[in-house]
């Protein structure tokens, strides 16, 4: 450790400089409790802190009365794919009340389209066409009719039963199905600024499953910035009124269906909703459910996946499973089958089903084991920031660094015993996350004060390549700055441009000032995907980015840290949407082309101005697919090269062209995922696409419109196909001859 540093003057200024640096930290944390600004770092550290007090302290044991009905790949293999029809839903739902005498059972699955698989639509058609004149047809299909509508026959093995249907609620504004009645209407907390978990459409069961169900509750959680599930929206607010959780559901109809009522804290100040618990009123005695400022209530999760009996919902279909083992249990039928895509992140498991989220719900609310976080919390928490961080801001400044340590690390340990006290003993949320980080910043200010100047090297790359590249990369070229230089080099990189589609019409319809706020709310994100990455940004050029990787360092897999920037660019961008919507902006959309290839590199420019960056043709073709993305309508297209270099992603082949300026044909490419990654249904549609091309290069124009058309029903929305078929068509009617190569000419950029 480095001695204690000396300053030049007055030591009681010394201390004074530090101790001010030191409250500055203290109104820093302080103004992050309360909300003023939010803290990125500090956020994450919370989680990870809470993560770290759920699994101390879960008691990885198995519930026994919850079971989860397991559409498995066993179930999957027996029973054929996923929907099952629903007579044999009808035949489930037999079994479990009839058979096993179980409780109550939720879906953590939704019945939003109609079950055609008897056939009866079929017969219906012969009997308006082919057999419209066949009576002894018209009577048969009469009676058996009713043993062939699917959705009537399971409504009606679900009506007068203990079943509880799910539904998600969503961000975009597409509704189907049947909501449930809310649990609170319109209006119900008028006047109260509560902050509800709002929804913008959902997808909901065909109104007569609804209709027949005993409820229905969402099965929608709140997935925090870390793409972690730690809450669930007990209420979620849909068109002005409120609705249950599917969890919630299950609770009230396996108690008799207590009414839910709101619990408001008394004397509550302006702006404050006061809205901290939810109750349900039941003979045995009051359940209560606390809330935060969303109305979520945090997931008492008890282990890892497996802390809840799961069975094979074949087996009970094929009465496998012996009655007692679902005697008056709670049921929820839910999935783990990865094809189903129903796996969250959650704080105890990386990959966990959805369906064992809602059962810890379950089990929490029935056992009152529900971690709150008070609203008084937030004042306690600034009164111990204010304690602790003024008094390590005067003590340590005073201190050896033996002390200065003993002293931190006393005050880290007593915020951290406090708020696990809290958390076992109280069931109360203590954030540490502000305290600990104040903690470990004051003192590490205290021990680097005099040391905070960098090295002559670090500040000359710094100076040097700052502006291009993230600060990792930064400390890295520190390192080994014989690695750097500025003078101008040949090796190969991989470019990427990006540039907004339409965007000239975007600024003729903005004022100047929200034009550029909407360049910076776009070109801000993009530019940290990039770097995150680590891509070098070139330069902005108005609404496009043009950025390279393999360069002023050397990256061994340039091109795929492009591909993965490119991906996450489009992802990051569609995430943003909704706040463009919000802010009266158009949404925006983006073109990235990608190209691998051999260019100059280093400082260019004149005895004026020069700037660091790349030349050569590898250069012009990226910018030339980023341009014909639009042609294609795909968001990214990579060269041949690109696509050669980084062999483990599928790529979609799109067309061989030539594009304006160059006379060499290359071959283009969409990358869509990593191999192993991608669905056997997206796999198998890249396949016949392939197909497609093939007959479309050997001119089997008839062939080729045949699987085209099976593409466009397939997957209706992509455009690739309809411009294939336009071209097939054109050809065929335009034969190019012989001699033609398959390539498409471009005369514009």
């Amino acid at each position: 450790m480095p001695a204690w540093p000396t300053y030049e003057g007055d030591g009681v200024r010394k201390n004074a400089i530090l101790i001010g640096l030191g409250l500055l930290i203290v109104l820093i944390f302080v103004g992050n409790v309360a909300n003023f600004y939010r803290i990125g770092f500090v956020d994450r550290i919370s989680a990870i802190l809470y993560d770290y007090r759920l699994s101390l302290t879960m008691p990885s044991t198995v519930d026994e009365r919850i079971v989860i009905l397991d559409i498995d790949e066993k179930s999957l293999k027996e029973e054929g794919r996923w929907p099952w029809s629903r007579d044999r839903l009808g035949d489930l739902m037999d079994k479990l009340f009839d058979r096993h005498g179980i409780a109550v059972v939720g879906f953590d699955v939704v019945f939003a389209e109609k079950d055609e698989s008897s056939g009866l639509r079929v017969l219906q058609k012969l009997g308006q066409n082919q057999l419209r004149d066949n009576a002894a047809f018209h009577s048969t299909l009469a009676q058996v009719r009713p043993q062939l509508e699917y959705d009537q026959l399971f409504a009606d093995k679900i009506r007068d039963r203990n079943v509880v249907l799910g539904y998600y609620l969503s961000s975009t504004e597409n509704t189907s199905g049947m909501l449930p009645e809310p649990s609170f209407p319109a209006g119900a907390f008028k006047g109260r600024p509560i902050m509800f978990t709002s929804w913008s459409g959902y997808g909901a069961n065909l109104p007569e499953l609804q209709q027949a169900a005993a409820a229905a509750g969402h099965f929608t959680p709140v997935v925090d910035s870390d793409g972690v599930v730690r809450r669930v929206p007990i209420l979620a607010e849909y068109n002005g009124a409120y609705y249950e959780s599917l969890s919630l559901a299950m609770v009230r109809n396996l108690l008799g269906k207590p009414p839910l009522l709101p619990g408001f804290a008394e004397g509550r100040s302006e702006g404050y909703g006061g809205l901290e618990w939810l109750e349900l009123d039941t003979p045995a005695g009051v359940l209560k459910i606390p809330v935060d400022d969303s109305v979520a209530t945090l997931v008492p999760y008890r282990g890892g996946q497996g802390s809840f009996r799961y069975i094979s919902i074949a087996d009970v279909l094929h009465d496998r499973v012996a009655p007692e083992l679902l005697k008056d249990k709670i049921v929820l039928v839910g999935t783990t089958a990865p094809g189903l895509l129903d796996m969250r992140a959650t704080p105890v498991a990386e990959v966990y089903p959805g369906v064992e989220v809602h059962a810890n719900m379950i089990a929490g609310i029935l056992d009152q084991n529900l971690k709150e976080k008070p609203p008084y919390m937030l004042g306690a928490e600034v009164v111990w920031l204010l304690l602790i961080g003024i008094a390590l801001s005067f003590l340590l400044p005073t201190l050896s660094p033996v002390k200065a340590i003993l002293v931190s690390a006393l005050m880290f340990a007593t915020t951290m015993g406090l708020s696990l006290a809290a958390w076992h003993y109280g069931n109360i949320l203590m954030p540490a996350a502000n305290s600990l980080m104040m903690i470990a910043l004051i003192f590490a200010l205290d021990m680097s004060y005099g040391y905070f100047i960098e090295s002559r090297t670090k500040r000359q790359i710094t100076g040097l390549f700052g502006q291009y590249v993230p600060g990792e990369l930064v400390e890295e070229m520190a390192e080994h700055p014989e690695s750097v230089s500025m003078e101008g080099d040949s090796r190969e990189m991989t470019i990427l441009f990006s540039d907004v589609r339409g965007f000239t019409t975007i600024s003729e319809g903005l004022e100047p000032k929200e034009l550029t706020l909407l360049m910076n709310e776009f070109l801000t994100p993009l530019s940290r995907v990039v770097y995150k990455h680590r891509g070098t940004i070139d330069k902005y050029m108005g609404d496009c980015i043009m950025a390279f990787w393999g360069a002023p360092l050397p990256d061994a897999e340039h091109a795929r840290h492009a591909i993965l920037a490119g991906i996450e660019m489009q992802a990051t961008l569609k995430a943003r949407q909704p706040y463009f919507k919000e802010r009266g902006w158009p949404e925006i959309h983006i073109g990235v082309g990608i190209n691998t290839g051999r260019v100059s590199v280093g400082n260019m420019g004149s005895e004026v101005r020069v700037a660091y960056t790349v030349m050569g043709d590898a250069v012009n073709l990226a910018s030339r697919l980023e341009g014909i993305t639009k042609q294609y309508g795909v968001g990214i297209i990579v060269g041949e090269n690109t696509r050669h270099t980084v062999a483990d992603f599928v790529y979609r082949e799109l067309d061989h062209v030539r594009v304006k300026g160059k006379d060499k044909p290359v071959a283009i490419y969409e990358p869509i995922g990593l191999s192993g990654a991608v669905a056997k249904e997206l796999q198998d549609e890249i396949n016949l696409f392939h197909e497609v091309r093939r007959l479309y290069r050997k001119q089997d124009w008839d062939l080729a419109e045949l699987q085209l058309v099976n593409l466009q029903r397939m997957s209706p929305d992509t455009a690739l196909y309809r411009i294939y078929a336009e071209r097939v068509t054109y050809f065929r009617n335009n034969p190019p001859g012989d001699d033609w190569d398959g390539v498409f000419v471009f005369q514009t950029k």
